[in-house]
């Protein structure tokens, strides 16, 4: 996606987060290597980062005040990924929170939050809304 819209003014930024079941444990240095060895990417990758909790990111801040966690619609992980954060906080879902990695947000070119797609989103939806804002 990136490759198709980047000369449309498509900007990707990856910024990795070990906060959900420690999924990116290494080194900066590693998790780019990761990304470029598995999934070729081509954007920016910022420093591992917080993007819940008092350490959190300022831009995640901004960002979660703009569109807050909406729920993660009909994917076949849904259900697990609600009964997992249950377990921790009973009130996960009425908090902006990120919710797991891979959290989505389609900012436009004034930086006003068009979008927020939660991990279960489909790719396509994603595609089409970026689509459409370019």
């Amino acid at each position: 996606m990136y490759e198709k819209y980047h000369d449309k003014g498509l900007e990707i930024i990856d910024i990795p987060c070990n906060q959900f079941g420690h999924q990116t444990p290494g080194t900066d240095d590693e998790v780019h290597e990761f990304c470029q060895l598995h999934y070729h990417t081509k954007f920016a990758q910022m420093k591992k980062s917080d993007v819940n909790g008092t350490n959190e990111l300022p831009l995640y801040t901004y960002l979660k005040a703009q569109k807050g966690f909406a729920g993660f619609g009909e994917h076949k992980l849904s259900k697990l990924l609600a009964e997992m954060l249950s377990k921790e906080d009973e009130n996960w879902d009425k908090k902006p929170d990120i919710k797991w990695n891979f959290t989505k947000f389609l900012v436009n070119k004034n930086g006003e939050v068009v979008e927020r797609f939660e991990p279960t989103a489909d790719m396509n939806n994603v595609e089409t809304q970026i689509a459409k804002l370019l």
